[in-house]
């Protein structure tokens, strides 16, 4: 939506409900300190129904605008922007970024909702947030969707995704910018001119001083973080997803080199035994940006599919 709601708007028509979007943030506590943690909040702030949504490594919370759009008349619908990227604070200490401190943080976002269960869309990074949160104990997650993501992450990706991020130059246009997001980001598909557009908006970030131009918006020590260990095997998480109870919707691009068809088929037999779905044309990860892609994931955390 083009224009932020406010919480004090005469109720919308129970015919056609109309919601709002709200930047807003929370202050989260890591290894050395508090950080500032900002989200997207779109729909009813009453709705005690609400879905989260987590983005891959170097996205941010805008990438779910269209299924936040789609779902705002059925959920509160919050969209973080994990530490490190989009609006929230980069980590003084760069080691910190990992999933200790991001599982953390989404339970003391979970709290600032002021609920007791959540569904849960998460992409690539966003859903192994998810999964970790998920295999735990008295989890606040009670629908689970794992976007091109699963137990097995494989060391071909890893190390195609240690190639560019904390990579990024400096661009000296919005169309530069976009470029280099449409090459980088092949593999989300057949997007078009209008959505590259949306997901280069919210990419980058000007850049001041007498050389200007256009910056990504995430930390570039994220990077370091990322390589600091050699990527010599993929990684398994067989473990955590066995502990996964709740429903479960895997989806996957079917040109993907992240989630492998083997590993894909057999999360619909352990575990949560998933329900799959295969988008075509697509790579690492469907963006959920098309009525196709969205309608599935609308069915699957509605209850119809």
């Amino acid at each position: 939506m083009s224009s932020f709601g406010s919480l004090f708007e005469t109720p919308p028509s129970p015919q056609r409900p109309r919601h709002g979007v709200r930047e807003r943030s929370v202050q989260c506590l890591g290894p050395h300190g508090l950080h500032r943690m900002a989200y997207t909040e779109w729909g009813d702030p009453r709705n005690p129904r609400v879905l989260v949504c987590v983005h891959g490594l170097t996205r941010n919370g805008r990438d779910f605008d269209d299924l936040a759009q789609a779902l705002a008349d059925d959920y509160r619908v919050v969209c973080p922007d994990v530490v490190g990227r989009g609006r929230s604070d980069w980590l003084g200490v760069k080691a910190d970024y990992g999933f200790p401190v991001y599982v953390a943080d989404m339970v003391t976002l979970i709290a600032r909702l002021d609920v007791e269960q959540v569904h849960w869309v998460g992409t690539s990074m966003g859903g192994i947030i998810g999964m970790l949160l998920a295999s735990q104990p008295h989890s606040p997650i009670t629908r689970l969707v794992l976007n091109d993501v699963g137990p097995v992450i494989t060391t071909t990706a890893l190390q195609r995704i240690a190639q560019y991020v904390g990579m990024a130059p400096r661009f000296p246009s919005m169309e530069a910018a976009e470029a280099y997001i449409r090459e980088v980001s092949a593999s989300f598909g057949p997007l078009t001119d209008s959505q590259w557009r949306h997901l280069t908006q919210y990419s980058v970030r000007p850049v001041g001083g007498a050389d200007g131009g256009f910056a990504m918006v995430y930390d570039p020590g994220l990077g370091d973080a990322f390589r600091a260990s050699p990527i010599l095997e993929d990684i398994d998480l067989w473990g955590v997803y066995d502990n996964v109870r709740c429903p479960t919707l895997a989806l996957r691009g079917a040109e993907s080199d992240l989630l492998t068809p083997d590993t894909f088929t057999a999360m619909a037999g352990r575990g949560p035994q998933a329900q799959l779905v295969e988008f075509a044309g697509v790579g690492h990860a469907p963006m959920l940006m098309d009525e196709t892609q969205i309608t599935v994931v609308r069915d699957f955390l509605l209850g119809g599919g």
